[in-house]
């Protein structure tokens, strides 16, 4: 496959439909995993997305956004199948549910991926209700763990949703133990482990793969990386906030960028770029991937103020 991807994102490509008032509703393109990818490719990385689409309006809304920023569409898939849905009732606190108990991302079929797409790749990133969606979820661990027996390093942002109840509970290990960064935010720590405190969380989760890269984010207080016995913490920089949707999404495209162009830096700088990616997402509306001039001007200002 000619230029095959250096990125993967696999898993679900949505609809947010969010409640305006007055029984007036907004669409917005999105999708966790989707919303990785496509930050990926904002920076500059030779990123695909893996994942099925309808074949309706919806669906061609999706396909114009990934086309729009450069994502390799070969391994988009179109089905005839009705769209995943978001219904978004409340932002703060969040109230939503799904719609798409047969929809497209359903059929996502990685048998019929072109010939040599992965020939490339150096990582692969998975997470979000994808996983947490069946049949596809089974379908994806399986990717997951085939890539990284090809020497694919795994990303893992679980992005807790309310459909992720127990029966997660396998898929969580499965993919904390492939994974090579996992990325959680404190919300993720209180769903994913109900009833016990955040720290008591983090160290089961990190207790099922102590060598992975471990991403925490906390809001506008800031975010801590770990990895085996180091630890690193930081605060995100001021910036005049449009809308947070999306910036753990950036979040994560941005310490992969880091990972995947700058090996050798110093724990603390891959922190820095996570945080500078997170926030300039949150300069742009809706899940909009970060611009790389305000991503590189938000590292070298947090660069500069812990130094």
């Amino acid at each position: 496959m000619r230029d095959a991807p250096l990125m993967l994102c696999a898993g679900e490509a949505l609809t947010d439909m969010i409640h305006q008032g007055d029984e007036q509703w907004v669409s917005r393109v999105g999708g966790s995993t989707w919303n990785v990818a496509r930050a990926l490719a904002a920076l500059g990385e030779r990123t695909a997305f893996a994942g099925a689409i309808s074949g309706d309006r919806f669906g061609d809304a999706l396909w114009s956004a990934s086309e729009a920023v450069g994502l390799d569409l070969r391994t988009l898939q179109r089905v005839q199948r009705s769209p995943l849905l978001a219904v978004v009732e409340q932002g703060e606190p969040p109230r939503y549910f799904f719609i798409g108990d047969d929809s497209a991302d359903l059929h996502f079929d990685p048998e019929t991926l072109p010939e040599g797409w992965s020939s490339e790749l150096r990582w692969a990133h998975f997470g979000g209700i994808s996983l947490a969606r069946e049949p596809l979820a089974t379908r994806l661990v399986a990717l997951a763990g085939k890539l990284k027996a090809q020497g694919v390093a795994i990303s893992y942002d679980p992005n807790f949703r309310n459909v992720m109840d127990e029966s997660y509970v396998p898929t969580l290990r499965r993919m904390a133990e492939l994974a090579d960064m996992i990325k959680v935010s404190d919300d993720d720590l209180r769903g994913l482990f109900p009833g016990i405190g955040l720290d008591v969380a983090l160290k089961r989760l990190r207790a099922i793969n102590p060598d992975a890269y471990c991403l925490v984010t906390r809001g506008g207080q800031g975010a801590s990386l770990f990895h085996g016995t180091q630890r690193a913490d930081a605060r995100a920089p001021r910036v005049e906030v449009v809308d947070t949707v999306g910036a753990g999404d950036a979040s994560v495209a941005g310490l992969l960028h880091s990972l995947s162009r700058h090996p050798d830096r110093a724990l603390p700088s891959h922190l820095h770029a996570a945080l500078a990616a997170g926030s300039a997402a949150c300069m742009q509306a809706g899940a909009t991937p970060p611009h790389p001039a305000a991503m590189d001007r938000l590292f070298e200002q947090i660069q500069m103020e812990v130094m």
